[in-house]
């Protein structure tokens, strides 16, 4: 329990500590506005924050990692920088084959685009190519220079150990247009969108977000380098600004490349004095999401504390399912992964596109108004326990994931508002405040 409440934090630790001792070992200017950013930008923190011991706080750190080495490679052709690229994109491949596989696409595209930017032919940046580095090669140098090569190697070693001991295809049923997919995503909010003109934009990054289409632009259309702006970091920008657009979870990585480049736009302003004014008068937005959240209003207040309230309550009830003997329970899907974890007993259902089959099954056994349907639906699963829980908002997302409508005399209803008349198969017994546990008393 303690490892799993305190895993996220610590890895934003990990990384907070890496991006301080990168950009002091890189001599970056500006380096404590990225530092800043990365410590209070509301999206990163949810994806470290304390009790979440999800597969986000990793990938924020490894994908992290990997970017800043790619950087440095470019400008040192340092191997031992490309042996950590390769190991960090290969552990995150192992850890999702979602969001780092689209950044490592990107990255390498935004590599195959630098020579794009290498018109630029001011003194201080021959004195780059004369000593050894020439940025029209960096394209070309990809995956054929040596300092590259070994990289690759470490990177295809890291990925064939994955797969020796996953022994499993990644499933990516994200890509698919499945309607029951579909219908599920909608009540994620990591995977509903951000519209364009929405002000979570300046919550997450503050009000310099509003200048970077601009000056991302400028860059583009002048091929201007004159501020070290890594060429990589153009496209990840655009892509990643997109693809939040479409599903909310890419604001983690785009906060993370913001807070990487955020050195390199404040290098634009030409007096130190201003750009530090400009850094923290656009943190307004991001400050004011923070006093909501230390110093919430009555209604948040009160609504946190019931959250907390039924999460206690339901602890204590998934504790009446330990048991020496698998019996295995129906629960809203968003609640099983903690009932199972609490009980030692395994569920229907889940909370990840892996689990769809069971999603369903679960909703249309709380939709289901006919007994002997119901009793049909718990036998296939051998389910020897049923959870009752708050009959709307059960109700509200089954019917959202079948999209089909419900009745006032379906089980959801009937297990919560009226227990006495719930089907002959099911019977009470443990309840609190919060849900209630139906035993099946028949022996399929």
């Amino acid at each position: 329990d303690l490892a799993g409440a305190l895993i996220s934090p610590v890895l934003a630790m990990a990384a907070g500590t890496f991006l301080c001792w990168w950009t002091w070992r890189m001599q970056i200017r500006f380096r404590w506005a990225a530092l800043i950013l990365f410590a209070i930008s509301p999206i990163l923190v949810h994806g470290t924050i304390l009790g979440r011991p999800d597969h986000q706080s990793l990938l924020i750190l490894l994908i992290m990692v990997a970017i800043c080495a790619d950087w440095t490679v470019i400008r040192s052709r340092d191997r031992r920088w490309s042996v950590v690229s390769g190991l960090a994109w290969g552990l995150a491949l192992w850890v999702s084959m979602y969001e780092p596989l689209v950044l490592l696409v990107l990255s390498l595209i935004g590599f195959a685009t630098m020579p794009y930017f290498a018109t630029d032919t001011r003194p201080e940046n021959k004195s780059s190519e004369s000593a050894g580095f020439s940025i029209t090669n960096v394209g070309r140098d990809l995956f054929t220079a040596p300092h590259r090569r070994i990289g690759w190697y470490v990177f295809l070693a890291v990925v064939g150990v994955a797969l020796l001991i996953e022994r499993r295809i990644p499933s990516l049923a994200i890509f698919v247009n499945d309607p029951l997919f579909v219908n599920w995503s909608r009540s994620i909010g990591e995977l509903s969108p951000v519209r364009l003109f929405s002000g979570i934009w300046l919550t997450w990054l503050g009000w310099l977000v509003v200048v970077v289409p601009f000056l991302l632009g400028w860059l583009i259309v002048r091929k201007n380098r004159a501020a070290g702006f890594p060429p990589p970091a153009v496209i990840l920008l655009i892509a990643l600004f997109f693809l939040t657009m479409w599903q909310a979870r890419w604001g983690y990585f785009l906060a993370l490349i913001f807070v990487l480049s955020i050195p390199f736009l404040l290098n634009y302003i030409p007096w130190r004095s201003a750009a530090w004014a400009v850094f923290v008068l656009s943190l307004w937005p991001v400050l004011a999401e923070w006093d909501r959240k230390i110093w919430p209003d009555p209604a948040t207040a009160e609504q946190r504390f019931e959250q907390r309230h039924e999460a206690v309550e339901l602890r204590a009830l998934a504790i009446e399912l330990i048991s020496g003997d698998r019996l295995p329970f129906v629960a809203p899907w968003w609640l099983s992964p903690a009932i199972a974890y609490w009980s030692g007993q395994p569920g229907v259902a889940g909370s990840s596109h892996e689990s769809l089959p069971g999603i369903a099954d679960t909703a249309r056994f709380y939709l289901e108004t006919e007994a002997n349907a119901a009793g049909e639906l718990l036998q296939r699963r051998g389910v020897r326990r049923v959870i009752a829980y708050d009959a709307e908002r059960v109700e509200k997302t089954s019917v959202l994931i079948l999209g089909r409508a419900a009745s006032n005399q379906c089980m959801a209803e009937v297990l919560d508002y009226r227990a006495t008349q719930a089907p002959a198969f099911l019977r009470l017994s443990a309840q609190n405040g919060t849900a209630k546990i139906f035993e099946v008393t028949n022996k399929w």
